[in-house]
């Protein structure tokens, strides 16, 4: 039978084998990812991990040779989450494009309450402990902010198209400036247990596009 492996004389179908696999691996980037956004990268444990992921040590040594390689898998997984994250946001048409990014961040904040301030951004997490990571990961948090920062630049140049921000803005530049601002919040409000910096930095850079 096409869809049967024989292993040591034990039919196993591949289609359930290859779903547990699956399943296995799953588990793991989500451990990973809620590990990574509480704690970042050097205070992750594989063991813990593991534990969280309920898989055993031989399913994460299968998919991942070293921590370094499935850090870098990680980074992967959050960056296309957040690119449909953002898309969700930015492309809805129901909406004016200041109305995007100010849904856009009313969602992040209810986000981060719900987890009573835990957890940050892993790109931003990463990102502070870049000294201390393996270099391969370097570029890759760089090609994700410059990511985000390009979709924000589309939404805010469809916002000036559509006579809603002032027409000197730059607004590559202004996407630049809104993450760099934002990671900054994120950062203080998992500090300070509080929605306060988020709401600080919002207001004030949604004042700043009129």
């Amino acid at each position: 039978m096409a869809n049967i492996v024989d292993m040591k004389n034990k039919l196993v179908p591949i289609e359930k084998k290859t779903a547990k696999s699956s399943e296995n691996y799953d588990q793991l980037i989500k451990a990973g990812l809620i590990s990574l956004t509480q704690k970042g990268f050097s205070s992750s444990g594989i063991e813990e991990i593991l534990k969280n992921a309920k898989v055993p040590k031989g399913s994460f040594y299968y998919y991942f040779k070293s921590k370094e390689e499935f850090g870098l898998a990680l980074i992967d997984s959050y960056s296309n989450y957040f690119a449909r994250k953002l898309d969700k946001f930015f492309l809805d048409e129901t909406l004016t494009p200041v109305e995007r990014l100010e849904h856009f961040i009313e969602a992040a904040r209810i986000s981060m309450a719900r987890y009573d301030f835990q957890r940050g951004c892993l790109v931003g997490n990463l990102g502070q402990e870049m000294t201390i990571l393996p270099g391969s990961f370097r570029q890759k948090l760089i090609d994700v902010f410059t990511d985000w920062q390009h979709r924000t630049e589309l939404c805010l140049a469809q916002a000036q198209k559509s006579g809603l921000i002032r027409s000197e803005i730059d607004c590559k530049t202004k996407a630049e400036f809104f993450w760099i601002g934002w990671e900054g919040a994120i950062l203080r409000a998992k500090l300070e247990r509080s929605a306060a910096p988020l709401d600080l930095f919002s207001k004030d850079f949604l004042m700043s596009l009129k």
